[in-house]
């Protein structure tokens, strides 16, 4: 009767399901490449108006502009003329640190911005160069290409690097690959930001003090020497008027941080900066007086480049390195930027959308005179808090930034150096993040020592070594989470039927000769072998505990809820510890297998061996067949005795 009641009482699992090849294969690629299902929503639609949706995935622009309204424009008008004012000043800029001319950051302005609004999927991304891609292309280009010596061969380099970085980040979007930009991690991020914006502040200051000699490199060693070695070509004027610059960028600054809705006085403050330094410089002759100018800028628009493209030995290797790993950086920065200002508003930004429009305007660029361009951190915050609402704002941007090449270019000729050098600064200290780095501290010191490792690669040595450094340590710090997956012993927690980690819940209980362990990671060939000697340890150690209590072990369950997946070694270390612990006459359960693995045990016949009657739903019912198997066992030895 005993036999009756507990076999009906406990639920089944279901071993006899079976998934086709195909299916499953189809199921892994799609979680693999299109984890959002991107067309869900497109299945039940008529075919014309699928189409539509199938073009307005690839074209936004169709999604959003036949629904844009007059009132939307108001705010798009004056979130794109307040990043006008910020582009002028940070393309001249940073264009300088690319060693690329100040006219080349005001075309790389006006291009993008464009192709963006068709392909972008952010309402709040406004489009621009960035000063850690410049410095990262400059440094890579010229070890191969001076730009002293061999300026518009520089100039056509940084064109093709531009080509390069567009074509990955088209390639990543189109076969959908932004899982290979996960790998750099938040920590990878803010220490090789920061370390880049270290050592961008120093290069500052060859502007700062007027200087005419200064080192190509970039670490920290090299840059310092610099500035001293050449402290007799430290111009006071330039200096004095930096200081002047420096105060009044960082009043404005602080002046956005105390009262957030006057966002825009910091916003124009660069330009402010500008156009101060360029009536002062006028006025007292600077150019003659120890205050470095600009110089002459081109009138006109984008001129066409793409003839200009170094597509031969032996500068196109040069090229497609420098645009890989700029362009990488670029593209991670990019999405970070667009999904955290996406979350302020609860909208949703598509990364692989992301990069292909991030590819498509690159590609443009690199046509149309234009350098490496991403969605900057500093111009999109101030895009979000200008009151953008579409892409539109980008668009109204680049007719402002048209307005400039048209008719007002020549006014900047007179812009000082100092200027631009004490822009940069300001702009590069938002970017060393003290607090994340003070958090990662905090909570995990591991991520701490991977964003320590690309700040002080990039500081003392230099960019790519810093990034390669703390990729390899985000790497392997994956492997081991894969090689060495956490397995626990579990308790039953006092006055529920819930099994929880002992080493969490110390006050659980454990169940006399049972070992119940929890295996919560993917069984296959990285792992398979620690697991089972893991498995080995734990046996070894509980069976001592056990005789201590005069007991032997005679049950062990393995909690398979958290395995998702297992391959023919993993299914083989499980042969072998079935068959080590027979030996030692201790029976093995399974418990919440799920679909993918119970499909290869049963094909692979485990579990004919291991018996149907052992694998079970819940941990509950694996110790309720246990105590049951208990008592027969000792009911059988009752009878014999008799």
């Amino acid at each position: 009767m005993g036999t009756i009641t507990w076999e009906q009482s406990r639920a089944n699992v279901n071993l006899s399901s079976r998934t086709t090849f195909w299916k499953s294969l189809k199921y892994q690629l799609k979680e693999a490449f299109f984890p959002d299902d991107p067309f869900r929503h497109m299945s039940d639609h008529p075919p014309l108006r699928r189409t539509w949706s199938f073009l307005s995935y690839f074209f936004p622009i169709l999604e959003w502009a036949p629904k844009y309204k007059p009132t939307l424009f108001a705010s798009d008008l004056l979130a794109g003329i307040t990043i006008a004012s910020l582009a002028i000043p940070q393309g001249i800029s940073y264009a300088k640190l690319a060693n690329v001319p100040p006219i080349i950051g005001l075309y790389s302005s006006f291009v993008p911005p464009l192709v963006y609004a068709v392909f972008g999927s952010s309402n709040n991304l406004a489009v621009g160069t960035v000063a850690a891609a410049s410095l990262l292309l400059a440094s890579s280009i010229r070890g191969k290409v001076s730009p002293e010596v061999e300026p518009e061969l520089y100039l056509h380099t940084v064109f093709t690097a531009a080509f390069f970085t567009g074509l990955l980040q088209l390639i990543f979007g189109i076969f959908r690959l932004g899982i290979l930009v996960d790998f750099l991690s938040r920590s990878t991020i803010t220490g090789f930001m920061g370390g880049t914006a270290t050592i961008i502040i120093l290069q500052q200051f060859k502007g700062l003090l007027g200087l005419q000699h200064f080192t190509n490199k970039t670490d920290i060693v090299t840059v310092v020497h610099a500035v001293l070695a050449n402290r007799r070509e430290w111009k006071w004027q330039s200096a004095v008027l930096s200081l002047g610059f420096l105060v009044i960028l960082l009043l404005a600054r602080r002046l956005k941080e105390k009262v957030p809705r006057l966002f825009w006085v910091n916003a124009i403050s660069p330009l402010l900066v500008v156009v101060m330094g360029g009536i002062i410089a006028f006025a007292v002759d600077g150019k003659d007086h120890g205050i470095p100018i600009v110089g002459d800028l081109k009138k006109g628009l984008n001129p066409i480049s793409i003839s200009q493209l170094q597509l031969k030995s032996p500068y196109i290797s040069v090229a497609l390195k420098a645009g890989l790993i700029s362009g990488f950086i670029a593209l991670a920065e990019g999405i970070a930027v667009g999904r955290s200002l996406a979350l302020l508003k609860n909208e949703q930004t598509d990364g692989n959308k992301e990069m292909i429009a991030f590819g498509i305007m690159n590609i443009a660029g690199s046509f149309t005179s234009c350098y490496l361009t991403t969605g900057p951190f500093s111009k999109s915050a101030v895009n979000y808090h200008a009151g953008c609402k579409t892409p539109m704002s980008n668009i109204v941007m680049a007719v402002c930034i048209m307005l400039v090449l048209l008719c007002l270019t020549p006014l900047f000729k007179y812009t000082p150096l100092v200027a631009l050098a004490a822009i940069i600064v300001v702009a590069m200290l938002g970017l060393i993040e003290l607090h994340e780095m003070k958090h990662l501290f905090k909570v995990d010191k591991f991520d701490f020592c991977v964003c320590m490792a690309a700040f002080l690669g990039v500081v003392f040595v230099d960019m790519e070594v810093g990034l390669l450094l703390s990729v390899g340590l985000s790497i392997i710090r994956a492997l081991l989470h894969v090689a060495r997956p956490a397995t626990c012993k579990l308790g039953k927690v006092t006055g529920t039927e819930l099994y929880r980690d002992l080493e969490h819940y110390p006050d659980s209980t454990t169940i006399p000769s049972v070992l119940i362990l929890q295996l919560g990671s993917p069984i296959y060939f990285a792992n398979a072998n620690y697991l089972r000697e893991r498995i080995t340890r734990w046996v070894e150690a509980e069976g001592n505990i056990s005789k201590e209590k005069g007991q032997d072990l005679q049950y062990i369950v393995f909690d398979m809820g958290g395995v998702a997946a297992i391959d023919n070694t993993g299914i083989g270390m499980l042969f072998e510890v079935h068959r080590m612990l027979r030996k030692k006459e201790i029976q093995v359960a399974l418990t919440n297998p799920r679909l993918r693995v119970v499909e290869k045990l049963v094909a692979a016949n485990f579990i004919d061996v291991l018996g149907k009657e052992w694998v079970f739903l819940s941990i509950s019912d694996a110790v309720s067949g246990f105590r049951f198997a208990l008592h027969q066992a000792d009911n059988h030895d009752e009878v014999l005795q008799v």
